[in-house]
């Protein structure tokens, strides 16, 4: 496409050229009784291309034809003299060589030379888009040992310049005259014009002219001075704000005011084409919409344009299922049923169900999205569960909501917040130490917890720089006899710091307490846990911290973690594929704070695939102070990195 366009306003600059430049003199009139010229001799056979030994030189400049040769033979392509030119010279030749595309492969002397031919023309087009319109363009074909060389010669000459560059009609529209990097002394290179006049389009539209309209450019050059002009009509149209926003379509999944939620601007506000791709791009990912076209109106009022949205519903129903396997947490079986819009707007309920060796589960989940807000989120659950872990055997019910924003791949925020509510009844076994045995005690209990996150890094799934911090409060109360208080908090922190372009190292901790209670007062389930993929590597889920008398973990008040890993991409495979050496820490205590003493830890080797959607990894960790019962390999499997 770039070589199409440029090639198409490289000719645009060479015919305006030679009608600039002064004619030669008309020949004398023909008399038609004169007799006719002799013909030259046409004795020459055409070449037959399956015989090389009939080939004929290219008439491609001084080209030098390859040597005769009666089979196939390898070749190799070279270029020559283009040092000085910029490095996107001479990546565009080998991107559409034709030599290139069988380099390394037999060919026999007639489609050598005309590879070589093609690719002088290549050359040759590429130069006058960069404004070298006096390049002379040669090949050679030289034989080297069993094989060809190839080499295209270039002279580039000097570059031609614009003495005179204008942009008309842009009115009060002057500023936006520096999105177009085109100035009197550059050079006359097509792709350069091509690029500026879509950036004055973009800018003039991103200013408040959603129907400007940038034309083609009027070149001139000058073959004799090695000078261009170039005059670029514009037209901006009137300059507008925002009114109404339309929707259109045979059945739309919400209306206009919905919509008038998800979008980023309201009535008034001068038009930016910006926040009306970022309203086309948020209306597909609320997964409701399957098609959208979004477009400014004009109204019957000067400078006022409505935008008008026409959305086709997606298919609004999903049933879905997995099957898994985790080091602890056993086999799983999971499938849900999702309407995605069953309340208008956006409500999406889902039930789901888990049967598993560790847990069970029933539950549904109301999710409205962009409530009264965009991407702000109203949740509501209620559910029946029952897991069998290590460290407790807990039959749940549970009723709780959340109201949050959150961020997403579209907009990843700085800020997010989450407040919610649940209440809950859990009937529970663990090891209890002033019984000096296993016991079933039921909780009832309610909780508000909040939380906070910043988010500085670069990218949501796969961060290479930045830090992020999480801090998570949650006031309790227990019934359990009597009614006592306790508090949860709990700071999540990482930071990235690239090396290169191929390595990143990562770092991150995690400290949480209780306070207000004792460790066998509050319910099992609500307790702190480390070790596993999303914890300390290396060792089972839950199974780091103290331990009952039987060797099953009993949780603690408080925990401290830390992670480290380096992030290496492999230069194969295109890139697609790292490996990544860590080291984790971690220990839980029954202390109200972490001591940060008698640390477990686990270190390993992953391997991550990088595909579109985010880095896919494998984990492999083994404890490097492993105590008994635990692993002497962990293997961990999930989306995303590790933190």
């Amino acid at each position: 496409m770039f070589l199409r366009a440029t090639a198409m306003l490289a000719a645009a600059f060479l015919t305006a050229s030679a009608m600039a430049q002064e004619l030669p003199p008309l020949d004398p009139p023909l008399d038609p009784a004169a007799p006719m010229a002799p013909l030259p001799g046409l004795g020459v056979d055409w070449p037959d291309l399956d015989k090389p030994d009939q080939a004929v030189a290219g008439d491609v400049g001084n080209s030098q034809a390859p040597p005769a040769d009666q089979g196939e033979r390898r070749y190799s392509v070279g270029l020559d003299g283009i040092d000085a030119l910029p490095l996107e010279t001479r990546t565009r030749f080998f991107e559409n060589s034709e030599l290139s595309k069988s380099d390394g492969k037999p060919a026999n002397a007639a489609q050598v030379e005309r590879r070589a031919k093609d690719d002088a023309e290549l050359m040759r087009s590429i130069l006058r888009s960069e404004g070298y319109y006096d390049a002379l363009v040669t090949t050679e074909v030289t034989p080297e040992d069993d094989r060809l060389q190839v080499t295209i010669n270039v002279q580039p000459g000097a570059p031609y310049k614009f003495a005179d560059v204008t942009v008309t009609g842009l009115g009060q529209a002057q500023a936006a005259r520096d999105s177009f990097p085109v100035d009197a002394g550059d050079a006359v290179d097509a792709q350069t014009v091509i690029t500026g006049q879509s950036s004055l389009r973009a800018e003039l539209m991103r200013t408040g002219y959603p129907f400007a309209t940038v034309a083609d450019p009027d070149v001139t050059v000058d073959h004799a001075t090695t000078l261009g002009t170039l005059d670029l009509p514009v037209d901006t149209g009137p300059r507008a704000v925002y009114g109404n926003i339309i929707v259109t379509g045979t059945k739309p999944p919400f209306g206009a005011k919905h919509t008038a939620v998800i979008a980023r601007f309201k009535p008034g506000q001068v038009y930016n084409q910006a926040q009306v791709d970022d309203l086309r791009r948020a209306l597909i990912s609320t997964g409701i919409v399957g098609a959208v076209r979004v477009e400014p109106v004009k109204t019957a009022i000067p400078g006022v344009v409505d935008i008008r949205t026409n959305l086709e519903p997606a298919p609004l129903r999903t049933l879905a299922g997995e099957i898994g396997y985790g080091t602890g947490e056993g086999f799983r079986i999971e499938a849900s049923w999702q309407h995605r819009n069953l309340i208008e707007p956006e409500g999406a309920l889902t039930f789901r169900g888990v049967a598993g060796t560790k847990e069970q589960l029933l539950g549904a989940n109301l999710r409205m999205n962009n409530f009264q807000a965009r991407d702000r989120v109203l949740n509501a659950r209620v559910l029946a569960s029952h897991t069998m872990y290590d460290a407790y055997d807990a039959r749940t019910f549970e009723v709780g909501g959340s109201i949050e924003r959150q961020t997403n791949i579209i907009f990843q925020k700085r800020w997010t917040w989450s407040l919610g509510g649940e209440v809950l009844a859990s009937d529970e076994k663990d090891y209890v130490a002033v019984l000096g045995r296993e016991a079933r005690r039921t909780y009832l209990i309610a909780a508000l917890p909040a939380q906070l996150g910043y988010d500085g890094t670069d990218d949501l799934l796969d961060p290479r720089t930045g830090f992020r911090l999480n801090g998570r409060l949650s006031p309790e109360a227990s019934l359990r006899g009597k009614v006592f208080t306790y508090v949860k908090t709990q700071v999540d922190a990482s930071y990235y710091q690239p090396f290169g372009k191929t390595v990143v190292l990562a770092g991150r901790i995690r400290l949480g307490g209780t306070v207000g209670a004792g460790r066998d007062n509050i319910a099992p389930s609500r307790l702190f846990y480390a070790g596993g993929g999303g914890s300390v590597r290396g060792y089972g889920y839950q199974l780091i911290g103290p331990r009952d008398p039987t060797g099953s973990p009993i949780g603690g008040r408080s925990v401290a973690e830390f992670g480290l890993e380096a992030r290496v991409r492999l230069p194969v495979f295109g890139g697609n594929f790292g490996i990544v050496p860590f080291l984790d820490g971690g220990q839980i205590y029954a202390s109200s704070y972490p001591k940060f003493s008698d640390l477990q830890y686990g270190a390993g080797l992953g391997v991550r695939y990088y595909s579109l959607f985010g880095p896919i990894r494998v984990d492999v960790g083994t404890p490097l102070n492993r105590r008994a019962g635990d692993p002497r390999v962990a293997v961990y499997v999930s989306i995303g990195q590790a933190f």
